[in-house]
C-alpha cells in the first residue's frame, strides 16, 4: 500500500518534468482566442445591430405630404383664377396639405429607453460568450494537461509490459514459465494497447477544441505549458466572494436587464392607450369661396373602443414572469456558490494530504517489483494486480486535479471575474 501511494503521487506531479520545451501558455491561448475566435466575431456584429436600433428609435416620424384635387381639364362653369405661370392655370385647381405625427405621453423617449437596454443586453450577451468559451477553453487545457500526464505513465507501463511480453514469449519457449503467464502478460499489453487508442482519441479531441476555440492549428500536446496548474492548491478565493457574485454574475445581470426591459415595455405599452396627434397644414386653390386657401387642422384617434388594455396586461405579465426568473436566477446562483465552494474545499483537502516524492523512488519500486517478478519471488497475478492500482491510483488523482482546477473556473465564471 505505502508504494502505491508513493506511486501515483509522483505520476501526477512529475512525470511532466522531462518533457521537451514547452511553447504555449494558457495566457497565450486565451490572447488568439480573444483576438480570432469567430463566434465573438460575430458577436460585435450583434452589438453594432443594437447601437444603429438606438439611433433609429431617436428619430421623428417623417412628415407627409400630399397633392390632391388637381382637374386635368376645366368644364363650361369653371371661373376664372390668376395664371400661375404665364397664361397657365387659368382655370387650375390643386390642394397641398402637409402632416407630421406629433407622439404623446413620450412615446419616442420611452421606444429609445427600452433600445438602449436592448443594447445593454446586446453587450452582456457578448460578455457571457466571452466568459463561457473562455471557461470552456481553460477547462479544456486543463484536461490536455491531464491527458498529457496520463498518456506519459501509460507510455511507460506500456513499455514496461512489451519487455515482459518478450521475455515470458523466450521463457515459455524454454518452458521455465507456463504458457498461461505468457497469454496473461499478452492479454494485458493489448488491454494496454486498447487504453492507449482510446486516450489518443481523447487527445486528438481535447486538442481540436483548443484549435477551435484559439484558430491556432499549431497547438500539439506536448506544446502545452503547465503553468501554475498543478501547484499547491491553496484557497485563491477572495473575501465576500457572494456579494462580488451578485454583483457580477452575467446570468443575474441579464436577468435584471429583462425586467427593466419588461417594465421599459409596459410603460410604453401605457403610453400607447394615449391617442397620438396629427397636425395639418392645407392649401387649396379654387375648391372653396376663397381662390387660395390656406388652413391649419389637427386629428386624434377617440380612445373609446380600444384602450390598449390587452397590451397593457400582456406587460404586466412579461414583468412579472421577468421577476419571478430574476429570483430564481438569484436563488440558483447562491446554491452554485456554496456547491462548488464546499468541492473545491474538499478536494484542496484531499490534494495537500498528499506528500512528496521523487521519480527515482518511484522507478526504483516498479523495478523492484518487476525483479521480484523475474525472480519468482510473487506471481504474474500479483505483479499485475500492482501495477493496476499504481495506474488507478494515478488516475484518481489526475482527476481530483482536473476536477480541482475545473471548480475554481466555474467559481470565477459564477463570480464574473478571475481571481
Amino acid at each position: 500500500m505505502k508504494y502505491i501511494y508513493i506511486f501515483f503521487v509522483t505520476i501526477a506531479f512529475t512525470l511532466g518534468g522531462n518533457a521537451c520545451a514547452q511553447s504555449l501558455s494558457l495566457e497565450r491561448l486565451e490572447q488568439d482566442f480573444l483576438s480570432s475566435n469567430y463566434l465573438l466575431i460575430a458577436a460585435k456584429y450583434n452589438i453594432a445591430e443594437a447601437q444603429a436600433n438606438v439611433v433609429q428609435k431617436k428619430l421623428w416620424p417623417n412628415p407627409s405630404f400630399s397633392v390632391g384635387e388637381v382637374n386635368l381639364w376645366a368644364n363650361a362653369n369653371s371661373e376664372s383664377l390668376p395664371p400661375l405661370l404665364g397664361k397657365y392655370g387659368r382655370h387650375q385647381q390643386v390642394s397641398l396639405e402637409l402632416e407630421q405625427l406629433l407622439e404623446t405621453a413620450g412615446k419616442r423617449s420611452k421606444r429609445v429607453t427600452v433600445a438602449k437596454l436592448q443594447q445593454q443586453m446586446a453587450l452582456t450577451e457578448f460578455e457571457a460568450l466571452v466568459r463561457e468559451l473562455k471557461k470552456e477553453l481553460r477547462q479544456t487545457y486543463y484536461h490536455a494537461l491531464i491527458l498529457r500526464r496520463n498518456q506519459k505513465q501509460l507510455d511507460q507501463v506500456f513499455k514496461l509490459f512489451e519487455q515482459l511480453t518478450s521475455q515470458y514469449a523466450e521463457q515459455a519457449r524454454l518452458q521455465n514459465v507456463s504458457h498461461a503467464d505468457y497469454q496473461r502478460v499478452q492479454a494485458e499489453l493489448i488491454n494496454l494497447k486498447g487504453e492507449r487508442a482510446t486516450l489518443e482519441a481523447d487527445i486528438t479531441l481535447t486538442l481540436h477544441t483548443l484549435r477551435t476555440l484559439t484558430q491556432r492549428e499549431d497547438i500539439i500536446i506536448e506544446g502545452l505549458e503547465d503553468g501554475k496548474v498543478f501547484e499547491s492548491p491553496r484557497a485563491r478565493l477572495p473575501d465576500g466572494i457572494e456579494n462580488q457574485a451578485l454583483e457580477s454574475n452575467i446570468r443575474l445581470l441579464q436577468r435584471q436587464i429583462d425586467v427593466e426591459i419588461a417594465e421599459g415595455e409596459l410603460t410604453l405599452e401605457k403610453a400607447n392607450a394615449k391617442p397620438d396627434v396629427t397636425l395639418q397644414l392645407g392649401y387649396d386653390r379654387g375648391g372653396s369661396i376663397m381662390q387660395d386657401f390656406i388652413g391649419l387642422g389637427l386629428s386624434m384617434d377617440l380612445p373609446i373602443f380600444n384602450r390598449n388594455k390587452g397590451n397593457i396586461l400582456s406587460a404586466k405579465q412579461n414583468v412579472s414572469t421577468n421577476r419571478a426568473n430574476q429570483a430564481s436566477a438569484k436563488w440558483e446562483l447562491r446554491s452554485n456558490l456554496r456547491k462548488n465552494q464546499e468541492q473545491l474545499s474538499s478536494y484542496e483537502n484531499i490534494l495537500s494530504g498528499i506528500p512528496p516524492t521523487s521519480t527515482d523512488e518511484l522507478q526504483a519500486t516498479v523495478e523492484k517489483y518487476k525483479n521480484h517478478l523475474l525472480r519468482q519471488q510473487i506471481t504474474l497475478i500479483e505483479f499485475v494486480d500492482f501495477i493496476q492500482a499504481l495506474r488507478d491510483a494515478n488516475l484518481t488523482i489526475l482527476t481530483v486535479w482536473e476536477n480541482y482546477n475545473n471548480t475554481f473556473e466555474e467559481l470565477q465564471y459564477l463570480v464574473g471575474n478571475d481571481f
